[in-house]
Protein backbone atom coordinates (compact mmCIF):
# COMPACT_ATOMS: atom_id res chain seq x y z
CA UNK A 1 0.00 0.00 0.00
CA UNK A 2 1.17 3.53 -0.82
CA UNK A 3 1.98 5.94 2.04
CA UNK A 4 -1.10 7.48 3.66
CA UNK A 5 -1.61 11.23 3.70
CA UNK A 6 -4.30 12.83 5.88
CA UNK A 7 -5.25 16.41 5.10
CA UNK A 8 -8.24 18.75 5.11
CA UNK A 9 -10.66 18.14 2.25
CA UNK A 10 -11.22 20.73 -0.45
CA UNK A 11 -14.22 21.30 -2.74
CA UNK A 12 -12.43 19.22 -5.41
CA UNK A 13 -12.78 16.12 -3.20
CA UNK A 14 -16.57 16.19 -2.96
CA UNK A 15 -17.26 13.32 -5.39
CA UNK A 16 -14.83 10.94 -3.68
CA UNK A 17 -16.11 11.78 -0.22
CA UNK A 18 -19.76 11.62 -1.29
CA UNK A 19 -19.19 8.02 -2.39
CA UNK A 20 -17.73 7.19 1.02
CA UNK A 21 -20.58 8.94 2.85
CA UNK A 22 -23.06 6.76 0.99
CA UNK A 23 -21.61 3.85 3.00
CA UNK A 24 -22.78 5.49 6.24
CA UNK A 25 -26.46 5.53 5.32
CA UNK A 26 -28.85 3.78 7.65
CA UNK A 27 -32.44 2.87 6.99
CA UNK A 28 -34.72 5.87 7.24
CA UNK A 29 -32.10 8.49 6.33
CA UNK A 30 -33.59 11.17 4.09
CA UNK A 31 -32.49 11.24 0.47
CA UNK A 32 -30.22 14.17 -0.39
CA UNK A 33 -29.41 15.08 -3.95
CA UNK A 34 -25.75 15.25 -4.91
CA UNK A 35 -26.23 18.94 -5.77
CA UNK A 36 -27.66 19.77 -2.33
CA UNK A 37 -24.96 17.69 -0.67
CA UNK A 38 -22.24 19.50 -2.61
CA UNK A 39 -23.60 22.87 -1.48
CA UNK A 40 -23.70 21.67 2.12
CA UNK A 41 -20.15 20.31 1.79
CA UNK A 42 -18.91 23.67 0.52
CA UNK A 43 -20.58 25.43 3.45
CA UNK A 44 -19.06 23.01 5.97
CA UNK A 45 -15.59 23.66 4.58
CA UNK A 46 -15.91 27.33 5.61
CA UNK A 47 -16.59 26.60 9.28
CA UNK A 48 -13.50 27.28 11.41
CA UNK A 49 -14.16 24.62 14.07
CA UNK A 50 -15.45 21.89 11.73
CA UNK A 51 -12.90 20.24 9.47
CA UNK A 52 -13.46 17.35 7.11
CA UNK A 53 -10.28 15.31 6.69
CA UNK A 54 -9.53 12.80 4.01
CA UNK A 55 -7.01 10.01 3.86
CA UNK A 56 -5.29 9.54 0.49
CA UNK A 57 -3.10 6.73 -0.71
CA UNK A 58 -1.72 6.42 -4.21
CA UNK A 59 -3.72 9.46 -5.33
CA UNK A 60 -6.97 7.84 -4.21
CA UNK A 61 -9.25 8.97 -1.36
CA UNK A 62 -9.49 5.91 0.89
CA UNK A 63 -11.07 7.33 4.04
CA UNK A 64 -12.52 10.36 5.75
CA UNK A 65 -13.54 11.75 9.10
CA UNK A 66 -14.81 15.05 10.45
CA UNK A 67 -13.46 16.74 13.56
CA UNK A 68 -15.54 19.36 15.35
CA UNK A 69 -14.08 21.48 18.14
CA UNK A 70 -16.41 22.88 20.78
CA UNK A 71 -15.04 25.82 22.78
CA UNK A 72 -16.01 25.84 26.43
CA UNK A 73 -15.42 27.44 29.81
CA UNK A 74 -15.54 24.40 32.12
CA UNK A 75 -12.60 22.03 32.44
CA UNK A 76 -10.01 24.81 32.54
CA UNK A 77 -11.61 26.64 29.61
CA UNK A 78 -10.42 23.88 27.30
CA UNK A 79 -12.15 22.70 24.15
CA UNK A 80 -13.77 19.35 23.64
CA UNK A 81 -13.98 17.63 20.28
CA UNK A 82 -16.25 15.26 18.42
CA UNK A 83 -15.21 12.85 15.68
CA UNK A 84 -17.97 12.26 13.14
CA UNK A 85 -18.54 10.55 9.81
CA UNK A 86 -15.65 8.10 9.98
CA UNK A 87 -15.52 5.80 6.99
CA UNK A 88 -12.88 3.80 5.12
CA UNK A 89 -13.40 2.45 1.61
CA UNK A 90 -14.46 -1.22 1.93
CA UNK A 91 -11.60 -2.54 -0.20
CA UNK A 92 -9.10 -0.64 1.97
CA UNK A 93 -10.32 -1.80 5.39
CA UNK A 94 -7.90 -3.74 7.54
CA UNK A 95 -4.84 -1.78 6.39
CA UNK A 96 -4.64 0.65 9.33
CA UNK A 97 -6.33 3.60 7.63
CA UNK A 98 -9.02 4.01 10.28
CA UNK A 99 -6.40 3.72 13.02
CA UNK A 100 -4.25 6.36 11.33
CA UNK A 101 -7.22 8.70 10.98
CA UNK A 102 -8.15 8.34 14.66
CA UNK A 103 -4.55 8.91 15.72
CA UNK A 104 -4.55 12.02 13.54
CA UNK A 105 -7.74 13.27 15.24
CA UNK A 106 -6.30 12.60 18.67
CA UNK A 107 -3.09 14.41 17.78
CA UNK A 108 -5.07 17.46 16.61
CA UNK A 109 -7.00 17.42 19.89
CA UNK A 110 -3.82 17.24 21.92
CA UNK A 111 -2.42 20.20 19.97
CA UNK A 112 -5.45 22.20 21.12
CA UNK A 113 -5.27 20.81 24.67
CA UNK A 114 -8.79 19.40 24.48
CA UNK A 115 -10.02 17.81 27.65
CA UNK A 116 -11.88 15.08 25.74
CA UNK A 117 -12.47 13.57 22.33
CA UNK A 118 -15.79 11.80 21.87
CA UNK A 119 -17.61 9.97 19.13
CA UNK A 120 -20.82 8.10 18.72
CA UNK A 121 -21.47 4.96 16.76
CA UNK A 122 -24.78 3.47 15.69
CA UNK A 123 -25.91 0.62 17.93
CA UNK A 124 -25.84 -1.79 14.98
CA UNK A 125 -22.16 -1.18 14.12
CA UNK A 126 -20.56 -3.86 16.31
CA UNK A 127 -17.35 -4.00 14.25
CA UNK A 128 -16.93 -0.24 14.63
CA UNK A 129 -17.44 -0.52 18.40
CA UNK A 130 -14.68 -3.13 18.66
CA UNK A 131 -12.45 -0.97 16.46
CA UNK A 132 -12.87 2.11 18.69
CA UNK A 133 -12.41 0.11 21.87
CA UNK A 134 -9.23 -1.38 20.40
CA UNK A 135 -7.92 2.18 19.96
CA UNK A 136 -8.49 2.96 23.63
CA UNK A 137 -11.92 4.60 23.45
CA UNK A 138 -14.20 3.50 26.25
CA UNK A 139 -17.94 3.60 26.66
CA UNK A 140 -18.84 6.63 28.71
CA UNK A 141 -22.35 7.59 29.70
CA UNK A 142 -25.31 7.36 27.36
CA UNK A 143 -26.03 8.92 24.04
CA UNK A 144 -29.56 10.25 23.59
CA UNK A 145 -31.25 11.01 20.29
CA UNK A 146 -34.29 13.07 19.47
CA UNK A 147 -35.66 12.98 15.94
Amino acid sequence: MEPLRISPATPAHFEDLWQLYELLKVEGDPVVSAQDAEQRFAALLTRPDHTIYMAESGGEVVGTYALVFIPGLPHGARDSAIVEDVVVAPEQRGHGIGKSMMRDALSRCRERDCYKLVLSSHLQRDKAHRFYEGLGFSKHGFSFLMT
